[in-house]
């Protein structure tokens, strides 16, 4: 199952999105644009049915609702998403499912958020449509979502267990390497990595080294010297990833994770996380940072490859003219982010004429979007006077 279509109304920085989506998406846009922003609407509905979570700590986790509501919003300031799950990428074939919130807050007192209406539909038909009687009679389970309720859910809990397995990951190669050295709690989800080799570790061994010899093999070839990765563990238990080098010594020089370069490090992550279950969303921001250029033209190549054996969806952020210069992506895989006064607009590639007809006159999606995501006053050459 995948996310077919997305329907976003004053969410952040996006006051009106109705986009369709494919197994593959790639965002692009300027600084500020809104991918994380657009990412994040994932990792919300995924916080809002995980266990420990739910709606309002979804919210409170993101500061509040005066935090994600559209700084544009103004007659219409209820914040509204529609997500379509799909069995198939046929664009001919409709949602299994459809689920929709509105969401807004108390108008006076603790400003506490609350549903507005939670809609499900499957098949086409509506299941559930809130508030209902109960509702009614009780406004207080108005700040619950049907969907987060195990009690409640029963007839689309499939919607709920999809989307608590969205995975985000944008790796930071300091907290692999340095956990201890970054107190405080746990991110929810660990987006960052504090705990990536942990989650190495926990997975079962035949697979884990399966995996293992599978990243090396694509080491080998993409970092000098290495000639063998795999996982140790130290006298107290921690979990480490080990690479072998060539050296002048005959059995080589042997490194741990925090000896390895941001690249490595990054590579093994963007490796693993494509391996792992497939019936999920990967959610990557720039997975080209760190990464020398002939790689990163690579990147949309192996994606393609693993989902031929995983069929899981992946969106992914970036800014890299490298990455998108594969002439295998479609333009109906990209979405053009374009800041507005009215909030960022969003469109698919290949929707916006100019795009398409230099798509069909042969240009990467590199030649025919990036332009578009320039800063206009770049154009004149200089970020400041000196």
């Amino acid at each position: 199952m995948y996310v077919s279509g997305l329907r976003l109304q004053n969410w952040k920085n996006f006051r009106n999105v109705n986009v369709k989506l494919r197994n593959r998406m790639f965002l692009a846009g300027p600084n500020a644009s809104g991918k994380s922003n657009f990412l994040d609407v994932f990792r919300f509905l995924r916080d809002v049915v995980k266990a420990g979570g739910g709606l309002q700590q979804a919210v409170q986790d993101r500061g509040g609702l005066s935090k994600i509501r559209c700084l544009a919003a103004r007659q219409e300031p209820d914040i509204e998403i529609e997500v379509h799950l799909s069995d198939t990428e046929s664009i001919e074939t409709s949602p299994v499912w459809r689920y929709a919130i509105g969401i807004t807050q108390e108008p006076r007192g603790r400003r506490q958020p609350y549903l507005r209406f939670e809609r499900i539909w499957h098949n086409g038909e509506l299941i559930l449509d809130r508030p209902d009687d109960s509702d009614r009679q009780d406004d207080l389970r108005l700040t619950q979502t049907h969907l987060e309720q195990i009690s409640a859910n029963e007839k689309f809990r499939e919607i709920a267990n999809f989307l608590n397995s969205v995975l985000y990951l944008h790796l930071v190669p300091q907290l692999v390497r340095n956990p201890e050295a970054f107190s405080g709690p746990n991110i929810a989800g660990d987006p960052y990595g504090r705990n990536f080799l942990e989650r190495v570790a926990r997975t079962p061994e035949k697979t884990r080294k399966a995996r293992l010899r599978k990243i090396e093999d694509a080491l080998i070839k993409a970092v000098p010297q290495l000639r063998r990765l795999t996982d140790i563990k130290d006298e107290a238990g921690i979990p480490h990833l080990e690479a072998v080098y060539e050296h002048w010594r005959p059995q080589g020089a042997k490194q741990r994770e925090d000896q390895f370069s941001d690249g490595t490090l990054r590579l093994v992550a963007f490796f693993w996380s494509l391996m792992e279950k497939s019936d999920n969303i990967l959610l990557m921001e720039e997975p080209e940072l760190s990464l020398n250029a002939a790689i990163v033209r690579l990147l949309p190549s192996i994606i393609y490859k693993f989902q031929k054996k995983k069929s899981r969806q992946v969106i992914l952020s970036t800014h890299s003219a490298e990455l998108l210069d594969d002439k295998g992506i479609d333009g109906s895989e990209v979405l053009v982010l374009t800041p507005a006064v009215e909030g960022t607009e969003i469109k698919v590639a290949s929707d916006i004429e100019e795009v398409r007809l230099l798509l069909e006159g042969g240009f990467s999606i590199a030649e025919a979007v990036l332009p578009r995501t320039e800063p206009k006053a770049m154009q004149q050459g200089f970020l400041f006077d000196v």
